[in-house]
């Protein structure tokens, strides 16, 4: 745990640092300033009603001659538990859908074409506890479970592709898996990807629960691009990153979950290596031996150099 809890890293700068010498240090740390997005009056009023932060913001890229720019709006959702947690499961699912369903509606007035919710979104994120009961009874099913069908509704509404990371109960075996659903705006659901690495890192010891997914790197072709899913931890492997984009993500979600200091302060620079096609060793005080996969890497690029690579791409 960091020894100072606060906000966010922006409030604590913004409330040390004199105006000039913020934008120079924002500059340094962040690159040039990014555009905001200026949101409808109507949506800053219901966020503010119904208590949570509402921020936009705009990414440009480079403009092309012959193809028309594609405007896409992603909505990112980061939520606290609504009950205490010794409250009834299915109140606090419940509860979660409520908070959730507020937030979406939102975004909806925003012009949000896909959002993406947290890691295990319908739960607190109990799995540093090492304890099963009553955790692991938060897991559904990813295809016939409540909230993909709350989803789904969701999803139909608004016209709206959703990322929903739950804890997947396989409904065969009944073996537990770190799950995310994809769900289509017509409502269908896409298909799902399971976290490819999972930590093993004093209590973040995740496969007292579920283990490493079995999905790989499937990308997922909606009405607004071609989306993938890298959970949490899959963050610190390059390679990780890497497969999705040689499998045609345009855009890659991250939903995850940590406490204090417990992540890499260098998670960015892996993705942004990852993504240019640098390779970069990393020693870490924890071993990536342990949970690289390299066996799998291995076989899935000696496909990838194949005149007759076939990228994973689930369409509707």
């Amino acid at each position: 745990m960091s020894a100072c809890e606060f906000e966010s890293l922006e409030k604590s700068l913004e409330s040390h640092l004199p105006a000039a010498e913020l934008v120079e240090v924002k500059r340094i740390l962040f690159g040039k300033e990014t555009k905001k997005l200026d949101l409808s009056a109507c949506a800053v009023e219901a966020a503010s009603e119904r208590d949570f932060e509402l921020k936009g913001y705009k990414f440009d890229a480079a403009q092309e001659q012959l193809r028309p720019p594609r405007n896409i709006r992603v909505g990112l959702i980061q939520h606290h538990i609504v009950l205490p947690t010794d409250a009834p499961i299915l109140d606090q699912i419940s509860a979660m859908h409520s908070r959730i369903g507020e937030m979406v509606e939102v975004a909806a007035m925003c012009g949000v074409n896909i959002v993406c919710f947290q890691e295990t979104w319908t739960m607190p994120f109990a799995f540093c506890t090492r304890e099963k009961e009553p955790w692991t009874e938060f897991a559904e099913s990813a295809e016939e479970g409540n909230t993909t069908r709350f989803c789904q509704e969701l999803a139909k509404k608004y016209n709206m592709v959703i990322v929903s990371p739950i804890l997947e109960r396989e409904e065969l075996h009944g073996t537990l898996w770190n799950t995310a659903v994809v769900i289509s705006n017509s409502g269908n659901v896409l298909g799902k990807s399971r976290k490819n690495h999972i930590p093993r890192i004093g209590d973040f010891n995740e496969s007292t629960y579920y283990m490493e997914g079995n999905t790989g790197h499937t990308v997922f072709q909606t009405q607004f691009g071609k989306i993938a899913v890298n959970i949490c931890y899959g963050r610190h492997h390059p390679l990780n990153w890497f497969m999705y984009s040689m499998n045609g993500a345009e855009i890659i979600f991250n939903p995850s979950a940590t406490v204090g200091a417990l992540s890499s302060e260098d998670a960015v620079f892996l993705f942004i290596l990852a993504m240019t096609g640098w390779l970069y060793i990393y020693f870490m005080s924890f071993s990536l031996q342990m949970t690289g996969r390299y066996a799998e890497y291995a076989e899935q690029l000696a496909k990838a150099v194949q005149h007759d690579f076939k990228p994973k791409i689930v369409k509707e």
